[in-house]
């Protein structure tokens, strides 16, 4: 309980400062420094694909999929007119623009990112599977910790849904 509250007094201060004195704070704390105070989180052990399926939401509002999703958790998956080879690629090029985002994995059908926030250094863990039946992309998009990513997670998915449109695929 005491390391809760204090990351969160310690996080609270933080984001004031840069607030504050956003050119004079920057330098001194970055992002990847954050992994001290446990802000990061550790990456869950049971993402993937489980039966054709990607791991359900938990309950917090910090979440968002597109496959068996309540009302609070569901994203429309993102549909293509090419190959799946083709729309892999494209994807993956487009990971690579997403700010402060990286890909950790990937297979034949499934790729899976982490993306941090600017301040703090909030991990995000995405997902993306290719069912080889259907040209539809499953998304998940999930933050390690915290309740609430005032849909910071529904937003990037829909960001990425919408460069793929425009790149035609």
């Amino acid at each position: 309980m005491f390391s809760n509250f204090f990351t969160f007094i310690v996080a609270f201060i933080l984001s004031f400062c840069f607030y504050v004195f956003p050119v004079a704070a920057s330098p001194l704390i970055q992002p990847s420094s954050m992994a001290i105070l446990g802000l990061r989180g550790t990456a869950p052990q049971d993402l993937g694909i489980n039966k054709g399926l990607l791991k359900p939401c938990p309950a917090s509002p910090n979440c968002v999929v597109s496959q068996n999703g309540d009302d609070t958790h569901s994203i429309e998956p993102i549909t293509y007119q090419t190959d799946r080879e083709t729309a892999k690629k494209v994807l993956l090029k487009v990971l690579t623009v997403v700010p402060r985002t990286t890909v950790v994995e990937e297979t034949e059908n499934y790729i899976r990112t982490e993306s941090r926030s600017s301040l703090l250094g909030f991990v995000d863990d995405g997902e993306f599977y290719f069912p080889e039946a259907e040209k539809v992309i499953h998304v998940r998009s999930a933050s390690r910790l915290g309740e609430s990513d005032l849909g910071v997670n529904r937003r990037r998915l829909e960001q990425i849904r919408l460069a793929l449109q425009d790149l035609g695929i």
